[in-house]
C-alpha cells in the first residue's frame, strides 16, 4: 500500500510546477472555506473590479487614458449603486411586504379551492388526502414565516455591518481598479519564478471566466429588464419582485426557470384566477424562457464554457453547499477551472 501511494505522488507531483499548481490550489480553496465569511467584503470587491476592468479595458480601445476610463467606470458603477440602494431595494422591499400580507388571503383562497376537489373528483382524490395536504402546507408555511422574521431580526442586527460594507466594498473597489498592475506586480512576487504550468492553467481559465461571469451578469440584468416591462404590461402583481425573482434565477441552470415558475403561477392565478390573462402572462414568461435559452446565452456564452449539463448540475450542488450564494453563482466558472486543470495535468504514460 505504501509504495502504492508512493508510485501514485511520484508520478504525479514529481515534477515542482505540478507541486506549486495544487499548493496554490489547495491554498485558495482553503482560504475560502475556512475564511469566507471573515473576507466577503474583500471577496466582493475583487468579483466587482473583476467586472468592471473589462469596461474599462473597452474604453482604452478608444485610446481613452487609463485613468479616465477608470474614473468614469467607477462613476458609472457607483451611480448604479445609489439606483439599487434608493430606489430598487426601496420598491423591492415594499413589494415583498405586500406579498407576505397576502399570503394569508391566498392561502385560504387556495384552502377552499382544495377543499372542492374531492367533491369534483371524488374516485381521484380522498378528502383524508387532502387534509393532509393541507395540513403539509399550513407547517411548512408556518415554518417559513419564523424563518422570514429570524432573517428580519437578524438583518435588523447586520444592518451595522451592511453600511460599513457599503462604504468598505466601493473604496476597495476603487483602488484595486487603480492600482490593478501594482497589485499584480506584488502578488506575483510571492510566486515562484517557475511557474509555466500555473501561468497556461490560469491563462485558459481566466478568459472562459471572465467571460462568464460578465456575461452571466449581463443575462441577469436583461431578463430581470424583459421581465419586468413585460409583467409591467400585464399589470401582473409585484412585478418588480417576480422580475427580479427571474432574473437571479439564471444564476442555476435548467433547475432556477423551473423553480421560479411557480411564484410567477401562484401571483397571476390568484390575481386572475382561470381567464386569459393567467395564459397570456405565463405564455409570455414561457417565451422568456425559450429566447433566454436559445438565443441568449448562446450570443452571450457560445462556446465558452464546454461542460455536460450533469457537470453543471453537480457543480452547482456542490459549489453551493460549499459557500451558499456565492458557490452557485460560481459553480460553472469553478467547474471550469476544475476541467481545465485536469486537461492541464500532466501524465505519464507508461509502457507495458
Amino acid at each position: 500500500m505504501i509504495k502504492l501511494i508512493n508510485d501514485w505522488y511520484t508520478r504525479h507531483f514529481s515534477d515542482p510546477q505540478v507541486a506549486i499548481l495544487a499548493f496554490l490550489l489547495l491554498l485558495g480553496f482553503g482560504v475560502i472555506y475556512f475564511a469566507g465569511n471573515l473576507l466577503t467584503p474583500l471577496f466582493a470587491a475583487v468579483i466587482i473590479a473583476y467586472l468592471l476592468d473589462g469596461a474599462v479595458e473597452f474604453l482604452r480601445r478608444f485610446k481613452i487614458p487609463q485613468f479616465i476610463a477608470m474614473i468614469f467606470t467607477f462613476s458609472l458603477f457607483i451611480l448604479f449603486l445609489l439606483v439599487v440602494i434608493f430606489i430598487l431595494a426601496p420598491l423591492m422591499f415594499k413589494q415583498t411586504t405586500q406579498f407576505m400580507l397576502e399570503i394569508p388571503r391566498m392561502l385560504a383562497e387556495g384552502q377552499s379551492v382544495i377543499m372542492m376537489l374531492p367533491e369534483k373528483y371524488p374516485h381521484i382524490i380522498s378528502q383524508e388526502f387532502v387534509g393532509e395536504i393541507l395540513t403539509s402546507i399550513k407547517s411548512n408555511i408556518t415554518a417559513l414565516s419564523q424563518k422570514f422574521v429570524s432573517l428580519s431580526v437578524a438583518s435588523v442586527v447586520d444592518v451595522f455591518s451592511f453600511m460599513v460594507y457599503l462604504v468598505v466594498v466601493p473604496l476597495l473597489v476603487f483602488f484595486f481598479l487603480k492600482d490593478k498592475k501594482l497589485i499584480l506586480s506584488w502578488f506575483r512576487s510571492f510566486l515562484p519564478r517557475d511557474r509555466a504550468l500555473v501561468a497556461t492553467v490560469w491563462s485558459e481559465v481566466n478568459g472562459k471566466i471572465t467571460g462568464y461571469v460578465r456575461g452571466k451578469f449581463m443575462e441577469i440584468l436583461i431578463i430581470w429588464v424583459i421581465s419586468y416591462i413585460t409583467f409591467l404590461i400585464f399589470d401582473l402583481n409585484y412585478a418588480l419582485l417576480l422580475s427580479f425573482t427571474v432574473g437571479i434565477s439564471v444564476l442555476i441552470p435548467y433547475v432556477g426557470a423551473i423553480a421560479v415558475t411557480l411564484p410567477v403561477a401562484i401571483v397571476a392565478y390568484f390575481q386572475w384566477g382561470y381567464s386569459y390573462e393567467t395564459v397570456y402572462v405565463l405564455t409570455a414568461y414561457a417565451i422568456i424562457q425559450f429566447l433566454d435559452g436559445n438565443l441568449l446565452v448562446p450570443l452571450l456564452f457560445s462556446e465558452m464554457v464546454n461542460l455536460h449539463p450533469a457537470a453543471i448540475i453537480m457543480s452547482v450542488l456542490v459549489f453551493g453547499g460549499l459557500w451558499g450564494v456565492w458557490g452557485v453563482f460560481f459553480a460553472i466558472p469553478l467547474a471550469t477551472l476544475v476541467h481545465s486543470v485536469m486537461n492541464s495535468w500532466p501524465r505519464r504514460v507508461h509502457n507495458g
